[in-house]
């Protein structure tokens, strides 16, 4: 008897340590996991049932902030500005959970983030519940220009400071409200994703640094620098005059815009955006171009803090040069393998703008406790650097032949130097090119770097052109920003 007592005490030993060991590890190993898990029910419910931090543009203005409802969840987001920032900011909604800074900053927002917690003991010994403000580095008068500008076009606005990495202005059209999507009514949430879902023109995709797109002429850039940089070229370099060149490897050709006939130096082929200069550009890096793609981060997501991630950009494929040459000709006028997004476009010219040096670009500029201290702030940081600063002077400088006497001249400010360059991408099929620019301002002096890409030329349709359609969008957007202050495809640019 005394046996079987003995072994019965000891299995219950054996299972009351299991419990333990079960108990500490969900308590102390798993704890954030489980905290955090999408299924945890728990966890939701405390989210939307808790205050909430406002966000903030940079001149203060409020883009979300929570209210008191008369619902179990106590609090709803408002999202003031409508549209405008939706992309960016994002929504916070029970039924389909969190994007933008909402869920990148969930953490500060919702207060806790330790350095908030500790600058807020004393509330939270009282049972006070600390909440945290995200101030943006994007300006509420650049996102409206760019909205104005666009004229409900689809396409994309990207904006930055070139020094710091800023972005002062990211706007992607069509757009959409989120305030619906944070109704505690879930017929009404769900009423109004289904029509989002649904409605032409993918309103909820965020343009400005999700969707890539040929970026047809602009790319001559980094075609430019890239040639630039591993000397295989020079801008006294001589090309030969000719209205189409041949293709290796095959009997197509790669022909200039209407038909024209261009060449000269690499100076006045970048400024009259001469097709079968770059495309010969590109045979002659050959596998080297992957590797200048690389220094300017076309093959890598920007590092940007939004949710949805940004993504990457599409190069050749490495080593495939020999089987593939004619591709690597499309790829130096910005067709063919090449895509970018408008963010990439945007770091490109920043990185001209700023001596070959692409900053990190963000969203962010400071974070503040409940009583207003801040707590956080971002310090720019380098992301990499894309070409030397004398390389980034020798295209800075043609880039303003472009404005002054090219394809870019709808972009000409008066008492400002321009950079930029034009953009018509071919997208294939029975489809209108996409119009494109690139610029940034003052060309001596940079305080602004632009990217804007108008889906399919707009109402022009199959007659838009980069320096037609989206020069003076970038036009109106570097305006707005210099007077408020700074925190084998025909391809064509008239």
């Amino acid at each position: 008897m005394n046996d079987r007592i003995r072994r019965v005490g000891m299995a219950l030993l054996v299972l009351f340590a299991l419990l333990v060991g079960q108990l500490t590890y969900l308590q102390v190993v798993s704890a954030d996991r489980l905290a955090n898990h999408p299924g945890n029910v728990r966890q939701v419910i405390r989210d939307y049932a808790a205050p909430r931090g406002p966000i903030l543009a940079s001149g203060e203005e409020v883009l979300a902030r929570s209210v008191e409802v008369d619902t179990e969840f106590r609090f709803r987001r408002r999202y003031p500005t409508d549209e405008l920032f939706a992309h960016v900011a994002g929504y916070f909604s029970f039924t389909f959970g969190a994007t933008g800074v909402e869920k990148e900053y969930h953490e500060a927002l919702s207060g806790r983030l330790e350095s908030i917690q500790l600058r807020n003991i004393g509330d939270l010994l009282i049972g006070k519940e600390p909440t945290g403000t995200v101030v943006l580095t994007l300006r509420q008068d650049i996102q409206e220009t760019a909205r104005e500008a666009l004229a409900g076009r689809r396409g994309a606005v990207v904006a930055l400071d070139p020094s710091t990495g800023a972005v002062l202005g990211m706007y992607s059209e069509p757009s959409f409200d989120p305030g619906p999507l944070a109704s505690h009514d879930q017929t009404e949430v769900r009423d109004h994703w289904n029509r989002l879902t649904e409605q032409e023109g993918a309103p909820l995709l965020a343009r400005a640094w999700r969707e890539v797109y040929p970026p047809g002429s602009t790319f001559k850039i980094v075609t430019a620098a890239v040639a630039l940089e591993q000397e295989k070229t020079s801008p006294d370099q001589s090309y030969p005059v000719r209205r189409e060149l041949d293709l290796p490897l095959t009997d197509a050709t790669i022909g200039n815009f209407g038909g024209a006939s261009c060449g000269g130096s690499l100076v006045d082929s970048f400024r009259r955006s001469c097709n079968t200069t770059f495309a010969q550009i590109g045979l002659e890096l050959g596998e080297d171009f992957i590797a200048g793609m690389h220094d300017f981060g076309i093959d890598e997501a920007p590092p940007l803090d939004e949710v949805p991630r940004a993504v990457a950009g599409n190069v050749p494929a490495e080593g495939s040069f020999e089987r593939e040459a004619p591709r690597f000709a499309q790829a130096g006028i910005g067709q063919g393998p090449v895509a970018v997004t408008p963010l990439h476009m945007a770091l490109v010219a920043s990185a001209i703008a700023n001596d070959g040096v692409i900053m990190r670009p963000h969203v962010m500029q400071e974070i503040r406790d409940v009583d207003g201290q801040v707590v956080e702030r971002f310090d720019p940081e380098r992301w990499r650097r894309a070409v030397s600063a004398e390389t980034a002077e020798i295209v800075r400088s043609m880039m303003v032949e472009v404005v002054a006497a090219g394809t870019g001249t709808a972009a000409q400010i008066p008492g400002v130097q321009v950079a930029g360059k034009t953009g018509t991408a071919q997208t294939g099929g029975d489809n209108d090119p996409h119009a494109w620019f690139v610029a940034f301002a003052p060309a001596d002096d940079p305080q602004v770097a632009v990217a804007v890409v108008v889906e399919n030329g707009g109402e022009l349709g199959s007659e838009a052109t980069g320096g037609r359609v989206a020069a003076p969008v970038a036009k109106a957007v570097i305006e707005a920003v210099l007077a408020g202050g700074s925190p084998g495809e025909s391809d064509d640019d008239g």
